[in-house]
């Protein structure tokens, strides 16, 4: 049963494939029946070329007062993707767009619940795994400085603060879920200072959650694992920039980065995002996977208290994947966007008993 309630939601469309998989979601949460009230705002390239920056402080400030959003993927240009936010007469410069948003809206967990479903080829039909990334810290806030022309320095930050928060949000988050343990992703061995604080930082925080098993591993060795022995892993614990590459891994053994959905928790505001990027290779040619960003959809109603529209549209697509007869072509399928937004919109009414919902 939904709640009655109208919820106010920012609605960002994003960058190349954004706003087709964007409509794709609005519509299937449109479908459940929840009583949403959309308000649009701008980022990334569009933003750009109507506001003069990728970021305007019109969409922060409405993003802080709404507390919750969909965001779409936005470009992210290598080497060249810098921008500068203005506070007051201070400026500060971030490595992009999304890091910008995560940073300035003061999100700190990156939750990424990437499973395998009946219908996609893999080899690990059994893989469920959660990645709980910290998105505040670490060598991906880009901090950098050339020491001349030829040497580059990266500053790799990690606070007791900043990681017991993130242990403590992912043991709650493994505790509310009935998830079997946590892992810590680490490289401590080497870095024995910075990840050896990390994981120091996981082991206090797991004391006050005896009920939840915890272990640790280097994250070599948990890359080894999750193509090996995905079935032994379950909430994983990583710093910025494991976390990100090892939602690529996850999802190339699940069967597609369009399968991966994302959200951004802090504590006044939540966005959610597909795990993918714009993809500006297929604009315009209507066969983006728009499930990642339906399931983050999905999470944004639970993440408002909606659990049974949720559950819902995570059995929705696990019918049409189980089907097989609605696959987008990174699935090795033929079906359209649209096709597949329909077909899940069409199987909300019929979904039957699957759980897998984040």
């Amino acid at each position: 049963m939904n709640s009655g309630r109208e919820y106010e939601v920012a609605l960002i469309l994003g960058d190349g494939i954004g706003p087709e998989i964007s409509g794709a979601a609005v519509a299937v949460l449109e479908a459940t029946g929840v009583s949403i009230r959309w308000r649009e705002f701008a980022a990334g390239e569009a933003a750009r070329q109507c506001h003069g920056h990728p970021l305007p402080a019109a969409t922060l400030a409405a993003v802080r007062t709404i507390g919750v959003a969909l965001k779409g993927p936005l470009l992210a240009p290598k080497q060249t993707g810098r921008l500068v936010v203005r506070h007051g007469d201070a400026d500060v410069t971030y490595p992009s767009v999304n890091n910008a948003l995560r940073r300035e809206l003061e999100v700190f967990a990156n939750v990424r619940p990437i499973r395998s479903f009946p219908g996609v080829p893999t080899p690990f039909p059994s893989l469920d795994v959660v990645i709980v990334r910290e998105v505040t810290e670490d060598t991906y806030i880009g901090w950098e400085e050339m020491k001349g022309p030829d040497e580059a320095w990266a500053i790799k930050r990690i606070t007791r603060q900043a990681s017991e928060r993130i242990f403590r949000f992912a043991f709650e988050y493994a505790r509310a879920r009935g998830r079997r343990k946590v892992t810590a992703g680490h490289k401590a061995n080497v870095l024995n200072l910075t990840d050896g604080l990390f994981l120091a930082s996981g082991r206090d925080v797991a004391v006050a959650f005896p009920e939840v098993p915890f272990d640790d591993c280097m994250i070599d060795a948990l890359c080894l694992r999750l193509v090996k022995q995905p079935d032994t892993l379950d909430v994983l614990v990583l710093p910025n920039q494991y976390g990100d590459i090892l939602t690529d891994l996850c999802a190339g053994i699940a069967g597609s980065l369009g399968l991966a959905p994302g959200a951004n928790i802090g504590a006044r505001v939540a966005f959610f995002e597909a795990s993918h990027g714009a993809a500006p290779d297929i604009v315009g040619q209507g066969i983006a996977n728009p499930i990642a960003l339906i399931l983050s959809g999905a999470m944004l109603l639970g993440h408002l208290g909606e659990a049974a529209a949720e559950r819902r549209i995570w059995e929705a697509v696990a019918r049409v994947l189980r089907e097989g007869r609605h696959l987008t072509p990174d699935l090795g399928g033929h079906a359209r966007t649209t096709d597949v937004t329909r077909a899940i919109i069409a199987a909300l009414g019929r979904a039957e008993g699957v759980t897998g919902s984040a």
